[in-house]
């Protein structure tokens, strides 16, 4: 038997229908649903075939064609939902709209944010219909993710800098990423802790003696991914200082190129006569408000859950001890984190993401 593959439906699209089907992609109260209609017939209408609209939008050739076909049919009216079967819609779209607008203003009532069941009183509506609006629209108004812009002057220069280090190191020398996570508290239990069992995680107290803090010079070895480590009661220039002589004897004769952050301890007067000193040594600085560009960041994490957090300490040595167990251990196993962004990547993307005013709220 012969079987005769459906020719796609040609899509013409006049001036207004192109106008409404982008208006629905940069309208943020869009549904993914709707956006992704009006992505096929947008795709559809430039002479992308079915098969390249699958691929770029993720979903099934035969979701392409129904969406391509019925809006050939019925134009922008066939790309709505047909109605459904059972209990009608109770609320239309303007009551929609008005949820949504007041979700996204501050309530009267002097709280930071709604939730769904004082919003649903001073809206009049259910809480099952205002967490669905809120579900339908991706809109979650308990949580909050931090942020920072850099606004450093020379943000374009040090991005290069550090990123050219990290996509093509300087052949025969080093790059390492130096940090220290200060004051690492030495905790105690109040009582032992429980260990894991099927079907019961592993159970601390709440409640914690304090035994002291430490603090950790670290260096990556962004090659190897290998960790040189040093712990110190403070963290100040003759630390930092200390941790480079470290550094210097730990790896001989090859030249040095150390990525940093802004901290005054890594700039002081008596640090730019050491450099002086040590020729071989070079610093590369992050941009600020950008510590997160300093790949040892990602192994003071792995330190964090792996080691430190679920620890306990008696004093300070045994804290040191255990981090410098874990150093050993990691070492071991240690591969290299892979930088993937290249500068222009990280450059369009905090464009993009600056605030157009001059205010940060």
């Amino acid at each position: 038997m012969v079987v005769v593959a459906r020719a796609a439906v040609e899509i013409e699209l006049s001036d207004e229908e192109e106008r409404r089907l982008r208006a629905v992609l940069r309208t943020p109260s869009a549904s993914q649903q709707q956006a992704l209609r009006a992505r096929i017939v947008l795709r559809a209408a430039e002479g992308a075939t079915n098969t390249e609209i699958a691929a770029e939008a993720g979903v099934s050739l035969p979701t392409v064609g129904l969406w391509r076909r019925s809006f050939s049919e019925r134009g922008l009216a066939g790309l709505q939902d047909a109605p459904r079967s059972g209990r009608p819609r109770q609320i239309d779209d303007d009551e929609v709209q008005r949820v949504l607008a007041m979700t996204l203003e501050r309530p009267p009532d002097g709280s930071t944010h709604w939730s769904v069941r004082r919003l649903a009183a001073a809206t009049g509506l259910s809480s099952t219909t205002v967490h669905r609006i809120w579900r339908d629209h991706k809109l979650k108004p308990h949580q909050v993710r931090s942020f920072k812009f850099s606004r450093d002057p020379r943000l374009a220069e040090k991005i290069v800098d550090v990123v050219g280090l990290y996509l093509d190191p300087p052949k025969g020398a080093l790059v390492l990423c130096v940090d220290e996570k200060t004051q690492i508290q030495a905790l105690d239990r109040t009582q032992p802790t429980l260990p894991m069992k099927p079907g019961k995680a592993q159970r601390m107290t709440h409640d914690y003696k304090r035994n002291g803090t430490t603090s950790l010079y670290a260096a990556l070895e962004i090659a190897t991914g290998e960790v040189t480590g040093a712990c110190y009661p403070q963290h100040r220039h003759q630390e930092f200082l200390a941790f480079l002589n470290q550094l210097v004897r730990a790896y001989p004769r090859r030249p040095l190129h150390v990525v940093l952050d802004n901290s005054s301890t890594h700039s002081t007067p008596e640090v730019e006569r050491w450099l002086e000193r040590h020729k071989r040594v070079h610093f590369h600085f992050t941009p600020t408000s950008a510590s997160w560009m300093n790949m040892v960041e990602i192994w003071f994490s792995i330190l964090t859950n792996q080691q430190v957090r679920r620890g306990v300490y008696r004093d300070v040595p045994e804290l040191i001890a255990a981090i410098e167990h874990f150093i050993d251990g990691y070492n071991q196993r240690a591969q290299p984190f892979v930088w993937t962004k290249t500068p222009e990547q990280i450059l369009a993307k905090a464009i993009k993401q600056q605030p157009t005013s001059g205010t940060l709220h």
